[in-house]
């Protein structure tokens, strides 16, 4: 069951006969991780983490950011080794074996979807927020939010989900130029924030700092980890990129570092501006984020003519800003994650391509996954199935659930890197290593601790959730897959003539070249 593993310079060969256009650099690289990493975790899920644990969310950035860290240096060792598109499914293919390799290519690909949602779920409520505050137009409530939320379906979330898939199968996506320009938008947006909300700091409002206790701090941190996912896509690019044994572990650790200090800074902001508290029901317990309960709970306290909590607002950081009388700014905010957003929708939505590309080059996914377009040149089947994929869970589901989701397939992938770094310190101790992960017998194993306590930290909908697509999974897998591997029938090199899969590779990124 797990003696088929496919040998890393198998996998070198294949890529290298049908390899991506290398055209990315460690800046784009970097810019590329800020760019999916920066969106709808620290522009909206600061409320639904605050729910959680209240201030102490400063506590579960920190968490989060360790956690992925540490695993970043995991990704940095096997991305330098194998430069090749497919990030954890590749290398956990390489050395785990194909059962686990299939395993963590079904989890990136509920990653990437759920996480398109999610963020496709934080533009809407910034769109509808802007709309309202900047042109006085207000959108039915059924129409614009799930149901859980009070609605009846999330249309903006539908029509931006659209949109961006069609422009992923058209090929007319941002090009590395834009991206960059994004990011300066998004980053631009966030010092903004930073200079009108740290001045006004009070320290009385980091008080009680868990008022739910290392539990609930726990559990945010569980949430607030989708603050940080996306610069895993970093290495789903490493077959792009110009020279990747140095350039991808500068674009993981780079971006990640850069990220965790603004999230740090943010969050701080926030609390210290306004405060932000847990909503309780009657008998003193806090309510959970994106739930029925929590909204009418919310709802009562604005009918009673309180101040409506941050826990509350589907707009955090825009809501702290109008709190502090600075309107404009707020509508700025605002304006700049309708601006940037859909760019980390874009790069969820690339990664999902990249991996599934790869997969069907291993005969894992039917060959057609890889159809390329005739005309626009791009995975137009996948990119369908994806954006139908992403826009149906939008259209019904809160932005934290979705964010929870998508978390639990991501802590997976990270749980196979860092134990794959280790077994093959162990199978292979001479092959070159271009970077190594520092005190690697320490830092992998804490990155498989951290990621299962924060896997265990979700939600139970969302861990049985996981399971159930986990379990359907391993369904396609024997049924299908297992038949049909490239490597299962001897097929170790995949040759351009291999009538099974497509001859012409995915292209890069419209744009980056």
């Amino acid at each position: 069951m797990f003696g088929r593993v496919k040998p890393l310079d198998a996998i070198l060969a294949t890529a290298q006969r049908k390899s991506l256009h290398r055209t990315l650099g460690a800046f784009q690289l970097t810019m590329l991780g800020i760019g999916a990493v920066i969106g709808t975790g620290i522009f909206v899920l600061t409320a639904e983490a605050g729910q959680k644990a209240g201030p102490g969310i400063m506590l579960s950035f920190v968490i989060a950011g360790f956690v992925c860290a540490v695993a970043a240096l995991c990704y940095s060792e096997l991305s330098a080794m194998a430069p090749v598109a497919g990030s954890a499914y590749t290398y956990t293919y390489a050395v785990l074996g194909e059962v686990l390799a299939w395993m963590v290519g079904w989890a990136l690909v509920m990653e990437y979807a759920l996480g398109a949602s999610a963020v496709a779920v934080g533009w809407s409520h910034h769109i509808v927020g802007l709309l309202h505050d900047f042109a006085g137009i207000t959108l039915p409530k059924q129409w614009v939010n799930s149901p859980i939320d009070g609605g009846f379906i999330n249309l903006p979330a539908i029509f931006i989900t659209m949109l961006i898939t069609w422009l992923l199968v058209i090929g007319t996506t941002e090009s590395a130029r834009v991206n960059a320009v994004l990011v300066a938008v998004k980053l631009s947006a966030l010092a903004l924030f930073l200079a009108l909300a740290l001045p006004v700091m009070q320290a009385e409002k980091f008080h009680p700092f868990m008022p739910t206790g290392m539990s609930g701090v726990a559990g945010a941190a569980a949430s607030i980890f989708f603050a940080y996912v996306g610069f895993d896509a970093v290495s789903t690019a490493a077959e792009e990129t110009i020279n990747p044994q140095r350039n991808v572990p500068i674009g993981l650790v780079g971006s990640l570092a850069i990220c965790t200090v603004i999230y740090m800074l943010v969050a701080a902001g926030a609390i210290g501006a306004i405060g932000i508290q847990p909503v309780f029901d009657a008998a003193g317990k806090a309510l959970e984020p994106g739930t029925v309960a929590l909204t009418q709970r919310c709802d009562a306290i604005v009918a009673s003519g309180a101040v409506k909590p941050l826990t509350c607002s589907h707009e955090a950081l825009v809501y702290v800003m109008q709190q502090l009388g600075h309107l404009q700014v707020g509508n700025l905010l605002a304006l700049a994650a309708t601006i940037a957003l859909p760019s980390v929708i874009l790069m969820m939505m690339y990664g999902q391509t990249r991996v599934a590309f790869v997969m069907a080059r291993d005969g894992l996914f039917p060959a057609a996954f890889a159809t390329i377009h005739p005309k626009f040149k791009t995975p137009h089947v996948i990119t369908w199935i994806t954006g139908v994929f992403a826009f149906a869970f939008a259209s019904i589901l809160p932005v934290g659930l979705l964010a929870d989701l998508s978390n639990a397939g991501t802590l997976l992938a990270f749980a196979m890197v860092a134990i794959a770094v280790l077994v093959l310190r162990v199978r292979e101790p001479e092959r070159k290593r271009v970077f190594r992960t520092p005190m690697v017998w320490l830092v992998s194993p804490v990155a498989v601790v951290g990621s299962l306590y924060l896997f265990f930290s979700l939600p139970m909908i969302t861990k049985e959730f996981f399971v159930g697509w986990a379990a359907v999974g391993l369904v396609i897998y024997f049924t299908y897959s297992r038949s049909r591997s490239h490597l299962g029938r001897g097929v170790v090199e995949v040759h351009e003539t291999d009538p099974e899969v497509p001859p012409s590779p995915v292209p890069p990124l419209p744009g980056m070249d």
